[in-house]
């Protein structure tokens, strides 16, 4: 009986599976290829981003029964992203000192974008997101540069909404990137 008190507990973490299946997708070279990301640090942590939140955004649809099944492994992802972002500072060099400092301000980036793509998203409002992602991904104040990004987007949320949730946490299958 006291082995089991002090027994630490399985619990699923589908966090770092769905974040490496998030950053796979992100690092196609379609992306940088045919609709013109540049292949830099900022961007990736955009498209980084975008695909997260799309799983995310999946997970916290998930139908009865499995809600909140759903609704914690979109957490868990989450929450592993926002470790992978403090991991990555570490790695470039950032301080203790100044680490508090940094990792606020990306939080404030990436719920800043969260909140900016995801009503874009979910109403499927091409124009409103490609202005987000323009302005964003691309640096741009032309919309019209990310209307294959926001296309692809729009795609790839139809795409996850038709699969089961076993297989969003386990393989989620992207639209193929494309101009």
């Amino acid at each position: 009986m006291l082995k089991n008190l002090f027994r630490s507990r399985e619990r699923s973490r589908p966090g770092l599976a769905l974040y490496e299946a998030a950053v796979a997708q992100a690092r196609q070279p379609g992306f940088y290829r045919d609709l013109g990301v540049t292949d830099q640090i900022d961007a990736r942590f955009e498209l980084y981003t975008l695909h997260v939140l799309l799983l995310v955004m999946r997970l916290r649809e998930e139908p009865a029964p499995n809600t909140q099944a759903g609704a914690e492994a979109g957490q868990d992802l989450f929450d592993v992203y926002v470790s992978a972002l403090d991991n990555s500072l570490r790695e470039l060099g950032v301080h203790d000192v100044t680490m508090a400092k940094k990792m606020r301000k990306l939080g404030e980036a990436l719920y800043g974008r969260m909140t900016a793509y995801e009503p874009a998203i979910r109403e499927a409002d091409a124009a409103a997101l490609s202005t987000g992602l323009a302005r964003n991904v691309y640096e741009s104040q032309d919309a019209a540069v990310a209307e294959g990004l926001a296309a692809y987007a729009l795609a790839a949320r139809a795409k996850l909404a038709e699969q089961p949730m076993e297989t969003v946490l386990t393989r989620p299958q992207w639209p193929e990137v494309a101009a």
